[in-house]
């Protein structure tokens, strides 16, 4: 029998508000406006800690993290990811890998494509080769003002 696998999924999206820093795989980001959100906004941290809770059937980024928690009014989203990577481990899951997509009409983040996906895999504690980060833009979407990420982890299961 082979390794017993797992697969989680995670999306979130976030309107432009100016006067924000536009935060994205926990890294900054040159742009003239940031994420809404009740934390920093960061649509790619939010979809992986999504998809790690996913994965192993324990809630979402809500259930662990309420936007009516004060506590949590603008915390950095590393925190989120570093939450659901301990219940991760705990459960006796590790990381295979994990493939993201990043929709957004600008900025461009090739610029920063080596920077998210370095951070993101240290966040998770894995091989950057394990981490997969694109970005699309919403054509067609009518969504200029939005961000959104989708992200798929494959877990398995350490053998004792």
């Amino acid at each position: 029998m082979g390794p017993d696998l797992r697969i989680g999924s995670g999306w979130d999206s976030h309107a432009f508000v100016p006067g924000r820093p536009l935060r994205l795989g926990g890294i900054d980001i040159a742009h003239p406006s940031g994420l809404a959100g009740h934390s920093d906004g960061d649509v790619l941290l939010h979809a992986v800690c999504d998809a790690l809770l996913g994965a192993i059937a324990a809630g979402d980024i809500g259930s662990h993290f309420p936007s009516s928690d004060e506590r949590f009014r603008g915390a950095d989203s590393s925190t989120f990811v570093r939450h659901a990577l301990q219940l991760v481990e705990a459960a006796g899951w590790e990381i295979v890998n994990l493939d993201a997509t990043v929709i957004l009409q600008s900025p461009r983040l090739g610029p920063y494509a080596t920077r998210l996906r370095e951070n993101v895999a240290a966040l998770l504690s894995t091989s950057g080769s394990r981490v997969s980060i694109k970005a699309k833009t919403p054509e067609g979407l009518n969504l200029p003002e939005t961000a959104m990420a989708q992200v798929v982890i494959l877990l398995r299961y350490k053998q004792p």
